[in-house]
């Protein structure tokens, strides 16, 4: 699946990608600014969270309470190596049933099983562009 959309219909490519995932594992790939966590928080959004949704550029992971659920939204960037990770307990959060949203999944490849959806973002001249790769195996 490909979408090209602009910031005004950032709520409506959620919705449109939370119909499409197959996994509760999305893997967001993309430039620094090209609207990974913005597009995050209104998955979050979409999901029924009420929580107020933030980068956790510092925090690493930040939790959002759904009605029957959790998210876990990661913004891995300032992890420097796989032990980083494994020294906040990032393979508990991996194993969970929860919904996991990983920006910068690079850093933990591989330690990611091969359930989960691939979001890969891109700027294009007026636009962004939304690529669902689904490999739930």
């Amino acid at each position: 699946m490909e979408i090209s959309f602009g910031l005004n219909d950032v709520e409506n490519i959620a919705k449109q990608l939370i119909k499409n995932v197959k996994t509760k594992t999305l893997l967001f790939y993309g430039d620094m600014g090209v609207g990974k966590t913005t597009l995050i928080k209104n998955i979050v959004k979409v999901l029924g969270s009420d929580d107020e949704v933030s980068s956790p550029t510092f925090s690493i992971v930040n939790e959002y309470q759904l009605n029957n659920d959790k998210v876990y939204h990661f913004d891995l960037y300032r992890i420097n190596d796989l032990e980083e990770a494994y020294n906040f307990g990032i393979e508990d959060y991996i194993d969970s049933e929860h919904w996991k949203l990983i920006e910068w999944p690079e850093k933990i490849e591989p330690i990611l099983t091969d359930h989960f959806d691939r979001v890969d973002l891109e700027l294009s001249t007026n636009n962004r562009i939304l690529r669902l790769n689904l490999k739930d195996i």
